[in-house]
């Protein structure tokens, strides 16, 4: 019953894409929203009854039908799909600010990626996976993500095409000449040897194409931004996860995960660099994303690395700071990603060096991108910091393996995994403080006004998250469970209570209730106490001007030059390595520039035709590919 109503959600999204062609913004806003909420909540309902039973459909391939299933992993990611589109429809409804004839992308978005998610064979997720590679492309492109840097959009589309060519490629060598492609005949038949490895290569790259270029997209923040980056790399997560760990087996070689931890915790070093560094709003919680995505990538590959060793235990530990992680991301980062909305359009600027002082004007949205600040830099009791302990925790006991190279590799990791997260603080702390604090740098943004009610509430509302999922991330992992015992393959998850997390003798207790009241009774009485050894009392002063005569009254916000700029507090921690060249090769560069620019028009009938076009496009050539496949071509 649950899988013939999800299949129902996909079939009312083709009419919201046809609502959204015809410019009704409002309905394509409130469907998305409404039918994003159902899938989440069925994906609860599932998860709550281990898995729903398959639902065959009345078309696919020649050799056998698609089929639908809502087994424990896809519920998981399910829900977080459910959850980045519900974000993204209710802040398209607060913001407003998409191209209506734009629209028609959102809702094939949304169903490509949950279709993607409950596919229950390698076909119908390579299918899905192929029509959300191409969606975001689209989406991207019409919302102007490439329009100064047009050869960009070119890498990104020629990513996408080679991201499904590997996964096609991936799933033909996980079939062999079987021809099965259920995830129970793939489970049946794990590849090996050279196999394995070139399986391994081909889903890390279509994978991680498909997470890490939407997130790199030069594209501000706002109601697609969360639909894109909140649901894509969840989406290749999911296919890299469904395919490594799950129908893979649990009899893979200990170096099956090590890419995985190499990989994710270079990307969470880029990432927390990248944030440091940048100076627009856009491009630096581009970089806290893919930090926070590395971080779960990490964990994935210590649960790959515990089941070589037959330590279900402490796979299920690591894979529950992964799924615990991804949704608190999701949360945390349309906060950040809203909040830097709001601010970019009542202040007028993304840039950093032209903020200052909107806690006085904006207090509400300045305490609620607070609250994201705390989450995404891992702050105890918030909600960024369950998946984070577990995860260390996991590194922390992967001496278990008895492995020197694995086990160097970990120290290594944890080494890079800590200047990482110490770095990323500093550069959320530079954003809010730049942001918030101080006095205004700029007249416009002298005269910034807070938020209206709708977009105040949501960011109110995932504040509130940040702190309710911190605060209790028993429950949460209680109902991942079905997820856990697919991923990790091991049926006993960590002893969870309503209030505490305790994964046995093989890692540290968390009591995130304990620790946040902790943290708030020593806050207090430090404050008190530097109160009562005051010698005075309270008094006003005039704000410090480092040094410089009080400013003139044509000149109320002061000389900017006198306070710290954004570039000054990142050059400390600039890496003094040589700048990568965008081209490798003058080639390829003088290549791309004579092709001609992948691009769409301003708001108008253009644009919903050429979306339209490169879509039916991509439809006709999975079509040849299927008929292809049915003659016997492969």
């Amino acid at each position: 019953m649950i899988t013939l109503l999800l299949a129902g959600i996909l079939a009312l999204l083709a009419p919201l894409a046809v609502l959204g062609a015809a410019g009704r913004a409002r309905a394509v806003w409130g469907g998305v929203a409404v039918l994003s909420a159902l899938l989440a909540m069925l994906a609860v309902a599932a998860l709550a009854q281990g898995g729903a039973a398959p639902l065959l459909l009345p078309f696919g391939p020649p050799w056998a039908p698609l089929s639908l299933a809502a087994d424990g992993l896809s519920a998981w990611f399910l829900l977080l799909l459910g959850v980045a589109g519900l974000l993204g429809g209710l802040a398209g409804w607060g913001w407003g600010d998409v191209a209506p004839r734009r629209l028609m992308l959102w809702p094939l978005l949304l169903g490509s990626m949950a279709f993607t998610v409950l596919a229950a064979d390698a076909f119908g997720l390579l299918l899905g996976f192929a029509l959300a590679g191409f969606a975001a492309h689209a989406l991207l492109s019409a919302e102007g993500g490439w329009r100064d840097r047009p050869e960009t959009g070119w890498r990104d589309l020629l990513a996408t095409l080679l991201s499904v060519a590997a996964l096609a490629v991936a799933v033909g060598l996980m079939t062999g000449l079987t021809g099965d492609l259920s995830f129970a005949g793939l489970r049946a038949v794990p590849p090996e040897g050279a196999q394995a490895a070139s399986v391994l290569l081909l889903v890390l790259l279509a994978a991680g194409a498909r997470a890490v270029l939407p997130l790199l997209a030069p594209l501000p923040p706002g109601p697609t931004l969360v639909l894109v980056g909140g649901g894509m790399p969840a989406l290749a997560l999911y296919v890299l996860a469904r395919l490594l760990l799950d129908v893979s087996g649990p009899a893979q070689p200990l170096w099956w995960g090590a890419p995985l931890v190499v990989g994710g915790a270079l990307a969470a070093l880029s990432g927390a660099l990248r944030a440091l560094r940048e100076v627009e709003l856009g491009r630096l919680l581009s970089g806290v994303a893919l930090h926070h995505l590395g971080l779960a990538v990490v964990a994935l590959g210590v649960v790959a690395g515990f089941r070589a060793a037959d330590l279900g235990a402490l796979a299920a530990v690591a894979g529950g700071a992964a799924l615990l992680h991804l949704l608190a991301q999701i949360l945390f980062l349309a906060l950040l990603w809203l909040a830097a909305a709001e601010v970019a359009h009542n202040a007028g600027s993304r840039q950093l060096d032209r903020l200052g002082g909107l806690v006085h004007p904006m207090p509400v949205v300045a305490y609620a991108a607070l609250a994201g600040v705390a989450a995404a830099a891992l702050v105890p009791a918030m909600s960024g910091f369950a998946g984070g302990w577990l995860l260390l925790q996991s590194l922390f006991a992967a001496w278990r393996v008895g492995v020197l190279g694995f086990q160097i590799l970990v120290v290594l990791t944890v080494a890079v995994l800590g200047v990482a997260i110490a770095t990323l603080a500093s550069a959320l702390l530079r954003f809010w403080g730049l942001t918030f604090l101080g006095r205004p740098r700029t007249p416009r943004t002298l005269g910034a006004q807070e938020a209206a009610p709708l977009p105040r509430g949501i960011l109110v509302a995932l504040a509130v998250l940040a702190v309710v999922l911190g605060l209790l991330p028993g429950p949460l992992l209680r109902l991942a469970e079905p997820a856990l015992l697919l991923l990790t393959g091991h049926g006993g998850a960590p002893d969870l209570g309503l209030l505490s997390v305790s994964p046995g003798p093989a890692a540290a207790d968390y009591t995130p209730l304990a620790v946040g009241l902790l943290l708030a009774v020593v806050l207090g009485i430090v404050g008190a106490a530097m109160r009562q050894a005051s010698p005075r009392a309270h008094a006003t002063v005039p704000l410090w001007d480092d040094g410089f005569i009080a400013p003139p009254a044509h000149f109320p916000f002061g000389d900017p030059a006198t306070q710290p700029g954004a570039a000054s507090l990142a050059t400390a921690m600039r890496p003094p390595l040589p700048a990568m060249p965008r081209w490798p090769w003058p080639q390829a560069a003088r290549w791309a520039a004579t092709l001609p620019r992948w691009r769409f028009s301003l708001p108008g009938g253009g644009a919903a035709r050429r979306a339209l076009r490169l879509c039916l496009g991509t439809v006709a050539a999975l079509l040849v590919l299927l008929a292809w496949l049915g003659s016997g071509g492969l």
